[in-house]
């Protein structure tokens, strides 16, 4: 299982990666796996700000369709545009190409609340 050590990690299998004031967000190896196929990611909150917690979009696998939450209060900069055309990049580069979105993080103080890569692997069991 691939679980970078120099992300952030949520109970929800998002990762973020920190940038000074920015944090791009995807969702994890294992979140991919679990969910099947990827056949849609559908973001539609660019240039809005969103709480901790909320809901910043989802995405559609065969199988079933997930909410993706909002691991820190941010405002949506960015969504990878590329999903629109290749949503299974999340399935086949989860870490890189599959990012789905960049944020301008509003609350500094919540990056303490995000999982370490090894709270993250006790919390999947791996």
């Amino acid at each position: 299982m691939n679980i970078p050590a120099e992300l952030k990690y949520t109970k929800d299998h998002e990762w973020i990666k920190i940038e000074g004031d920015t944090a791009t967000i995807g969702v994890t190896h294992f979140a991919q796996s679990e969910l099947g196929d990827i056949v849609y990611v559908d973001v539609d909150t660019v240039d809005e700000t969103i709480e901790k917690d909320e809901v910043f979009g989802s995405v559609e696998a065969v199988k079933t369709v997930s909410d993706l939450l909002m691991p820190l209060t941010g405002e949506v900069i960015a969504f990878n545009e590329d999903l629109e055309d290749e949503p299974e990049k999340v399935n086949s580069d989860p870490y890189g190409e599959g990012w789905m979105i960049k944020i301008s993080i509003s609350d500094a103080s919540q990056i303490d609340e995000l999982l370490s890569a090894e709270d993250y692997k006790k919390l999947i069991g791996a």
